[in-house]
């Protein structure tokens, strides 16, 4: 009987059309646009948007810092089709922003930025005196502070004093802008403003509500202070919902999430009279570095300035979704191809399966990593899993593979090193999650990256050293019950890479019985 006659054709193409389903359905799933009430249009604009003049390369920590006129120019153009007014939170590098809002039409909340150095605190002070004065057309109010007291830079009383100084000297009313625990902590603030400023943001508080949650949560809080500082008029300086991210208990990072947010605030909000800000206007990537990848997306629009779909229209959670398909398309048809002839009808069943597996991982890793990277040691681990993913796949594939010639012999290279990627794999993983045990805040959860290698080595356990792989089998198995304890059962991101990560603690301990 010739090769051809005993290739299991019917059981291969059924695995086959059923991989092909899921791996398009991932992607779709993932991607599929969702239809929402829209919040703002080309007749009903918002009332007002954070905003930072940062272009998608630029960080306030630059040095030499050096703002881009045209760039501020063409934001207050966007944001001027969609908002009345803007918020600022520095003087800094911002003193052609009155004239930039007013031929375009807006209003400005001024902010100055104040610190625990009294001397930049000073300037940035003098600063804002000085254009809320020379602009009352454009500057409706100013907010002296940002936060302050979250971060613990002044104390209440000097707060206080800070604001006396300026509402002695603007026209316009003066408020503080602070987390509203923060209000209820410092009594000492409130009578020192003309109104206060409150931050209502969901994802980040001490008990995160989950979007379900997270109006109700709003409304509460802003009818609390409603109550308590009357007749002070209560106004929303920031709230918002991230669009990419890390699961905190319920609440979800999301694009469609941020749109439900957003639509459904702002509908609330006018529904009740109420006065608010949204965060924020676009993008900004160089958060991340102090809030991980959360930081840089709370914008309404990408740091590109292109559309979301947060304030209107459709709206996507992954609109790269077509192109993650057709790499993962890619990666799936170059593994059935590596392979050839399945060994036997199983490995007919099992090898498509396994390459739709592979490719989707590899996909969704990447995807993660396109969000989360940042400098070039980021983007080289990231690199460094893709490749170790391909290794994986590859020595899997074969495995199923009825092998000869050149198949034969790369298959005998990977198996001697089988070793060496499950080594790989179990260091991976030890190192991630002693980073989600002890640092887990700000850090996203890379299940992706190793459930292929996981459930490749579970399955068919390869010879590794044995003291190495003990020590990472403890280190992941010690840290699977901490990070589920800290991030709670409602949390489903946490619970995908606690079961990643016994996938791969038992791929690692079954490796321990194979003799070399």
């Amino acid at each position: 009987m010739s090769q051809n006659a005993r290739f299991p054709v019917l059981p291969y193409l059924l695995s086959f059309l059923v991989a092909v389903v899921a791996l398009g359905g991932l992607w779709y799933g993932l991607g599929k646009p969702v239809i929402l009430p829209d919040a703002a249009t080309p007749t009903h604009k918002l009332q007002c948007a954070s905003y930072s003049p940062f272009d998608k390369d630029q960080s306030p920590f630059d040095q030499p810092f050096v703002l881009r006129p045209e760039r501020m120019d063409a934001d207050l153009a966007l944001l001027a089709t969609r908002f009345h007014c803007v918020r600022t939170y520095s003087m800094t590098g911002l003193e052609a922003i009155p004239e930039l809002a007013r031929k375009h039409g807006l209003k400005l909340m001024l902010g100055a930025w104040v610190n625990g150095n009294p001397v930049d605190t000073q300037k940035e002070i003098d600063a804002l005196i000085k254009a809320a004065n020379a602009n009352p057309d454009v500057v409706q109010s100013v907010i002296v502070g940002n936060e302050t007291l979250l971060r613990k830079e002044v104390t209440g009383a000097q707060l206080a004093s800070l604001i006396g100084q300026v509402k002695a000297q603007v026209k316009q009313p003066v408020t503080y802008a602070d987390v509203w625990e923060f209000w209820l902590r410092h009594p000492e603030v409130a009578p020192a403003v003309d109104f206060l400023t409150i931050h209502l943001l969901p994802y980040w508080e001490d008990d995160p509500a989950g979007i379900d949650q997270a109006l109700r949560h709003v409304a509460e809080i802003r009818q609390v202070f409603g109550n308590k500082f009357a007749p002070k008029d209560i106004f929303i300086g920031e709230t918002g919902w991230p669009s990419e991210g890390r699961q905190r208990e319920t609440a979800v990072p999301s694009r469609v999430n941020e749109a439900k947010f957003i639509r459904g605030f702002v509908a609330m909000a006018e529904e009740n009279g109420w006065g608010y800000n949204l965060i924020e206007a676009f993008d900004q990537p160089w958060k991340r570095a102090s809030e991980g990848a959360v930081g840089g997306y709370w914008g309404l629009f990408d740091a590109d300035r292109q559309e979301k779909g947060v304030l209107a229209g459709p709206v996507t959670n992954l609109p790269y979704w077509p192109m993650w398909l057709g790499v993962s398309g890619l990666i799936f048809l170059a593994t059935l191809v590596l392979a050839g002839r399945p060994a036997s009808t199983r490995a007919a069943l099992v090898l498509p399966i396994l390459a739709a597996v592979g490719a989707g991982c590899i996909g969704l890793w990447g995807e993660l990593a396109r969000v989360t990277s940042r400098f070039v040691g980021e983007w080289a681990w990231a690199a460094f899993l893709v490749g170790l993913n391909l290794m994986v796949l590859a020595h899997g594939a074969l495995a199923l593979s009825a092998r000869g010639g050149v198949r034969s012999r790369l298959f005998d290279w990977l198996e001697t090193r089988g070793g060496w990627w499950l080594c790989a794999s179990g260091f991976a993983g030890a190192v991630l999650m002693l980073a989600l045990v002890f640092d887990a805040r700000y850090r996203s959860f890379p299940s992706a990256a190793l459930l292929l290698p996981a459930l490749v080595y579970l399955f068919r356990p390869v010879a590794a050293p044995r003291r190495e792989i003990a020590l990472m089998a403890v280190l992941i198995g010690a840290g699977i019950v901490p990070q589920l304890y800290e991030e709670t059962l409602g949390n489903a991101q946490a619970i995908g890479w606690a079961a990643v990560s016994t996938l791969l603690l038992a791929a690692l301990w079954r490796s321990l019985r194979v003799r070399g």
